[in-house]
């Protein structure tokens, strides 16, 4: 169990590293794009669309390894208060309860959507845009599927009363 546990958290670690470098490329085009358009008075449909899309991919890429940093947002008004057992409960419950359907539900509606963009090998809508919106679909399923697996790791190790990086904190 722990193998399996180390393992989804190696590879959201690892995505979480690889769309990094979204954030890099992101700044690197929106930099681009605002000296062309004011410098240059002339606007690239696909470097704006790029910026777009980096964001897209640090939100759904790195939601996992957020989970994971238990770094979400929260509204701590009681769970401030509660003990390191009560908090756990509670966290065991919100995956359990909320996580993990959120999860089905945006896997069961996003499956279909992605299927057909794949099919049709879907562009963008702009000329001059970029011709891959079906790689950026995909990435509400890397979301999905990534969030999922780890909602279960993190859901284990609560379980098993396992010490859960950086959860274990007193906030």
């Amino acid at each position: 169990m722990r193998g399996v546990i180390a393992g989804i958290e190696a590879l959201n670690r690892a995505l979480a590293r690889g769309v990094a470098w979204a954030a890099l490329a992101m700044m690197l085009a929106q930099a681009f794009s605002v000296i062309a358009r004011y410098v240059f008075s002339d606007g690239l449909i696909a470097v704006q669309e790029a910026v777009v899309y980096g964001h897209a991919l640090l939100f759904l890429v790195g939601a996992a390894f957020v989970l994971q940093l238990n770094e979400h947002v929260r509204v701590d008004v009681f769970y401030v208060a509660y003990g390191r057992r009560t908090r756990r409960i509670v966290d065991l419950l919100a995956l359990l309860v909320f996580t993990l359907p959120v999860v089905a539900v945006v896997l069961w509606v996003s499956v279909p959507y992605v299927v057909r963009a794949w099919a049709t090998l879907e562009g963008s809508r702009q000329a001059g845009g970029i011709p891959a919106i079906f790689l950026l679909k995909t990435a509400i399923l890397v979301f999905a599927v990534s969030v999922g697996l780890q909602a279960l790791a993190t859901a284990l190790r609560l379980i098993r009363c396992e010490r859960v990086a950086h959860w274990d904190e007193d906030r």
